[in-house]
């Protein structure tokens, strides 16, 4: 599904663009799913995961989102780079129609920069748009600064999980589940 481009202009004053993710990024996207996955232990994948990914298989997986009534894969551009990434999509069913779920990474070079609080905004505009009622994110514990994030956001814990994650140090982590009603 595609929407209106968003001009931003980040806490220091760089402009930069909220924008959809379109086929010819999947290179560039490629290399950052790597990169941002090597940043933190809060990526869901480890760097060596996603190394056999290839730009066909990322083509066709913007392609598929380019062409759905329920998902958005939206991309922030600072300087024609790509230095995030977010999504917001829902279940089509009618039982559970009115939720929708989001996730958000960025290179960290791009932390703190307003980037992640004007992502939300979109995001919650494209599910209020699409008449959702209920968003859902879930994070991994210890992520501080995403819970700050998504909790100035609006959102509420709602669930945690229990060793949900298995790092590779050998810990466990628990996933929290957060919701905000829109």
């Amino acid at each position: 599904m595609l929407f209106e481009e968003r001009r931003i202009t980040l806490k220091d004053g760089t402009p930069a663009l909220l924008r959809p993710a379109r086929a010819e990024d999947a290179a560039a996207l490629v290399q950052y799913l790597i990169a941002t996955a090597g940043e933190t232990e809060f990526i869901l994948a480890y760097p060596d995961e996603r190394a056999g990914m290839t730009v066909e298989q990322e083509e066709r997986f913007l392609q598929g989102v380019m062409e759905s009534p329920c998902k958005v894969f939206i991309v922030c551009e600072v300087n024609g780079e790509i230095a995030g990434n977010c999504e917001v999509h829902f279940n089509p069913r009618r039982k559970v129609r009115h939720r929708g779920g989001i996730a958000i990474a960025l290179y960290k070079k791009y932390w703190n920069r307003g980037i992640g609080t004007a992502m939300f905004r979109l995001m919650e505009d494209i599910a209020r748009g699409w008449g959702l009622e209920q968003l859902e994110l879930e994070y991994v514990e210890g992520n501080e600064r995403g819970r700050a994030l998504y909790e100035k956001m609006g959102f509420e814990p709602c669930a945690v999980l229990p060793n949900a994650y298995h790092l590779s140090d050998g810990s466990s982590r628990a996933s929290v589940m957060m919701i905000k009603r829109l």
